[in-house]
């Protein structure tokens, strides 16, 4: 591996001086008088979005790089051999940024001539290469990932409990969930909340277990492994814990947080409007002030677990001559859970499920709001204005959250094709003896550990105190391709039975195109690291 790793720092250094070039191209493009122009900017859109795309690719390198120096064994040499062969011949001929759209340097008005160690790197993405990793992976099957995390012995212990805990309470159950379009029972939450996930990140003083992000990154992965709806329980109550303590008031983060820790109640995030999609500055559902409380009129869709929660980060318009973020304040606004024959009983609140494809384990909903009272003393922060930027500050630890639960179901697709690979035959011999499975197995399990590595180094800057809304971005947008194409490759390899409804695989597709539209779609989401990449 010595080699290998002075290769691999050789070349970064040439993707730095890249980066750079292609930056200050783009920049000099969208800029007017030396500042960001918003029209340049999306007149260049595609520039921008491959400068995010080549950016991503970069500091996921240099996090591969980084755990290959922390770990040793064959299944981690070939991951660090296939990763970056890989990778740099798709930064040299072009980054898949969805099916169709490639992130090519000429659109960014640069070019590259590897060097003789980039080349030699760009030679390592041998067909010998991963048919050795597939059969090393095969021999590993019972391993809950493939290949060594590099993480330390507390967090490894914390993935071995929430691995075991899933393999025995979600994993057999979680098809028929989906198949019955059934809420995850009751039994399952609290079994979570007597874990300690909900409080897993929130102060111990506040009643939480005052853990890192790391460790929320993992228990979050291997919860999402079982099923997405299970792993995506955590981030409703981390939401809603980092907005209190973020933006709360004494009072407020004495009174929620401890009960969000505990589970005693479950929050729900309602952010989203019919018409404003990704755009949360325009939205238009108010709240008016009356005697000490506000009264809130409007529409909210796509609220995820709407109809058991307790409380709702209410997202509305208290300042009526705004028409931007500006005039948006946040609240905790209570309701009485509902039941299913009266799903939203709270006077002023009505509610509709959407019918949805995957991701159904806590059920999406419209929600409608007319003289709906919140108390003022709900009011996050206690001051009006501040509610865009409230949620803004949750951002970094959502898509942290996000990035771990797509890598969560690229783990279960991978498993879900290894196993059928291994138990099907077709003439005469295992499915995966054919090349062209094989390689889509280990490419498979070099990228999740490529969308992992970036996603632990996300969150380890953010258990450091520095900022890190670029590399959570980039884990997320990075993360949810991975999870749409090990999901794919995973069916393809199922053949026709993949597409019968009885294979888990046929879930696990429909749950992995999620990632890639909430939390950010990826389009916005590369809008975002371009910005800050260009700012």
């Amino acid at each position: 591996m010595k080699d290998m790793q002075n290769r691999t720092e050789t070349v970064l250094s040439e993707l730095e001086d890249l980066l750079a070039r292609a930056t200050d191209t783009l920049r000099a493009q969208v800029s007017v008088q030396g500042r960001l122009d918003a029209e340049a900017l999306e007149l260049h859109q595609h520039g921008a979005h491959a400068l995010s795309w080549l950016a991503t690719y970069v500091e996921a390198l240099k996090q591969l790089h980084a755990w290959s120096a922390r770990v040793d064994g064959p299944i981690e040499a070939l991951i660090t051999r296939i990763g970056f062969g890989e990778y740099l011949t798709q930064i040299a001929g072009g980054i898949p940024m969805s099916q169709t759209e490639f992130a090519r340097l000429s659109d960014l008005g640069v070019s590259w001539e590897p060097s003789e160690p980039a080349r030699a790197l760009m030679a390592g993405n041998t067909p010998e290469a991963r048919a050795e990793l597939a059969q090393l992976i095969a021999d590993n099957r019972g391993a809950a990932t493939f290949g060594a995390s590099g993480l330390d012995e507390d967090l490894e212990m914390i993935r071995d409990q929430f691995r075991r805990w899933t393999e025995d309470k979600v994993t057999p159950h979680a098809h028929g969930w989906h198949l019955k379009d059934e809420l995850i029972p009751m039994e399952i939450i609290e079994e979570l909340a007597e874990l300690g996930v909900f409080g897993l990140t929130i102060p111990e003083e506040f009643g939480g277990l005052g853990m890192s992000k790391a460790a929320m990154v993992v228990v979050s992965e291997e919860l999402s492994r079982g099923y997405i709806g299970v792993g995506s329980l955590g981030t409703r109550s981390e939401i809603a814990a980092e907005l209190i303590i973020c933006g709360g008031t004494d009072d407020q983060k004495a009174h929620w947080l401890p009960k969000l820790a505990s589970g005693e109640i479950l929050p729900t995030a309602v952010f989203t409007e019919p018409n404003t999609g990704s755009d949360l500055g325009s939205l238009r559902t108010r709240a008016v002030k009356e005697g000490e409380d506000w009264v809130v009129t409007g529409n909210k869709t796509w609220i995820t677990h709407a109809a058991r929660t307790h409380v709702m980060t209410l997202l509305a318009r208290t300042e009526p001559d705004t028409t931007d973020y500006r005039g948006l304040s946040m609240f905790l606004a209570e309701k009485t859970p509902g039941t299913d024959d009266a799903p939203f009983p709270t006077p002023g609140m009505t509610g509709g499920e959407i019918d949805v494809l995957g991701y159904r384990g806590m059920k999406e909903y419209e929600l409608g709001f007319d003289g709906f009272r919140v108390a003022g003393a709900n009011l996050l922060g206690g001051v009006t204005g501040q509610g865009f930027k409230q949620l803004m500050q949750t951002f970094e630890s959502a898509r942290i959250q996000t990035a771990a639960r797509a890598i969560g179901v690229a783990q279960n697709a991978l498993e879900l094709g290894l196993q059928y690979a291994l138990d099907r035959k077709q003439f005469g011999k295992p499915l995966i003896a054919f090349p062209r499975v094989a390689d889509k197995l280990a490419m498979m399990a070099v990228e999740i550990m490529i969308a992992r590595q970036l996603t632990y180094f996300s969150a380890w800057e953010k258990d450091h105190g520095h900022r890190c809304d670029l590399e959570a971005g980039m884990a997320k947008l990075l993360g949810a391709r991975i999870a749409w194409s090990s999901a794919d490759n995973a069916l393809q390899i199922h053949g026709g039975n993949g597409f019968a409804l009885e294979y888990q695989i046929s879930r696990v597709l429909c749950d992995a195109r999620i990632l890639n539209i909430f939390e950010g779609a990826a389009e916005i989401q590369a809008q975002v690291i371009a910005r800050r990449l260009l700012g």
